[in-house]
């Protein structure tokens, strides 16, 4: 039983624009997708009967749900968030930034959606527990958490320093596991939930220079693979959503080669 349950050997194909996911709502195969984004940002891939970007089926699946989303106040967390309330969720906004917050919750709110603000730290597990809280305190529920909170260090092996190292993991790897740990229980509780981890193509095709980047993303990963088939059965899911190249504030003093295509973070929040 156990080795029909858990037995996955996924096969992976990388392309410079592509995204790559790990598990669905929909189908907790394990299989790990290939989505190329177009020209207008969709992704395109089926998920059985479902096209990713299906406003209808986004709408229907999402309605009134509760989302927090780490990293909302720029880059792909602030993007997520606005598709999120398009399709109908409630939102909580978790960040350090609260100006950039502030700015982003009228647009929620014209939207129609409700929106929490909660100033966050994921490497503190305080500030993590506050913000599982504060989110049952306004909603009473937890249905989704958009773990996509990470900071981009980079530095060659030969030259890194542990401290590089430490930091890197208690952002990527410890404000991850901290979120996930904490909104888990809740959602095991209600017998639903939807755990979707922003990770990085890095974690499969190290680049020279991305150690502490790749090492403390991949390390997440692996985490909630595991999770993903240890909830088998249980209405939470899991997903890794694997992007390429974003275009964020983490990249934006990265010298890139002309040819390196980047992704807009609005492709990958769709």
């Amino acid at each position: 039983m156990l080795k029909e349950k858990y037995a996955i050997k996924p096969k992976i194909s990388i392309q410079p624009n592509y995204i790559l996911l790990l598990g669905t709502s929909w189908a907790n195969s394990g299989k790990i997708y290939t989505l190329k984004i177009d020209e207008l940002g969709w992704a395109i891939f089926r998920f059985g009967q479902f096209r990713v970007g299906d406003n209808r089926v986004a709408k229907e699946f999402l309605r009134e749900r509760v989302a927090i989303v780490t990293g909302a106040s720029s880059g792909i967390g602030r993007a997520a968030a606005l598709e999120l309330a398009k399709a109908g969720a409630n939102l909580v906004l978790a960040a350090r930034r609260m100006e950039l917050m502030e700015e982003l919750a009228p647009d929620i709110e014209n939207l129609g959606r409700e929106v929490l603000i909660v100033p966050t730290d994921i490497t503190s597990k305080d500030d993590i527990d506050r913000l599982t809280s504060s989110t049952l305190s306004k909603f009473g529920r937890i249905d989704i958490l958009i773990a996509n909170a990470g900071v981009y260090y980079r530095a060659p092996i030969d030259k890194l320093s542990l401290a590089v190292m430490e930091k890197a993991m208690a952002v990527n790897f410890y404000g991850g596991l901290y979120n996930i740990l904490s909104v888990l229980p809740h959602m095991q509780k209600q017998n639903f939930g939807h755990i979707v981890l922003v990770s990085t193509m890095d974690t499969k095709v190290g680049l020279p220079g991305d150690a502490p980047y790749a090492a403390s993303k991949g390390a997440l990963n692996i985490f909630v693979d595991v999770l993903r088939q240890e909830l088998y059965g249980t209405g939470v899911y899991t997903t890794i959503v694997m992007p390429g190249r974003v275009d964020t504030p983490l990249i934006h003093d990265l010298k890139l080669p002309k040819i390196s295509t980047i992704i807009p973070p609005q492709s990958v929040a769709k």
